[in-house]
Formats: C-alpha cells, structure tokens, sequence
C-alpha cells in the first residue's frame, strides 16, 4: 500500500481548518472554489463549514493517516524483531 499522498495530507489540512473555523488565507483561494463546487464545504450562517461529503472525506483521509502510522509502526517491529 503506498503512503497518502501529499495533496490528500493538504486536502485534510484544509478541511481540518474549515472545520475548526479557522479562517483561511487568500492562497486559500482556488482550494476553497474547488471545495466548495466539489460539495465538500459550503457558505453558512456562520461562515465555511463542511457538508456531509466534507465530514466523510475527512473522516477517510483520517482513517488513512492512521492506517499509514500503524503500518509503518509494523514494519519498523519486523525489522527490529530481524535484527535481533
């Protein structure tokens, strides 16, 4: 399985931080116009905030950095344990 990719790490990133309310920069930008044509963030009553598919897709991106942790935790005991 080959590790997440950069742009899905960025993606998180920002989808983390609409979550949080966080505002974002004006190199924020053309993500934000993407997001939200994609239907993963939109305009509410109290700024961005994410929709169902924003709160999925940050869930699995989640999911996959820990997936991504705990296999490198497993791969680095074997090679330990081989050492010994």
């Amino acid at each position: 399985m080959d590790p997440i990719s950069l742009e899905d790490l960025a993606l998180l990133e920002v989808l983390q931080r609409v979550d949080q309310h966080v505002l974002l920069t004006d190199s924020d930008s053309a993500i934000r116009q993407r997001m939200v044509e994609s239907g993963l963030i939109s305009e509410g009553d109290y700024g961005l905030e994410l929709t169902t598919a924003g709160i999925e897709l940050c869930k699995s991106l989640q999911h996959r950095v820990a997936a991504d942790a705990q296999a490198a935790r497993i791969v680095q005991q074997r090679e330990e344990a081989q050492s010994l």
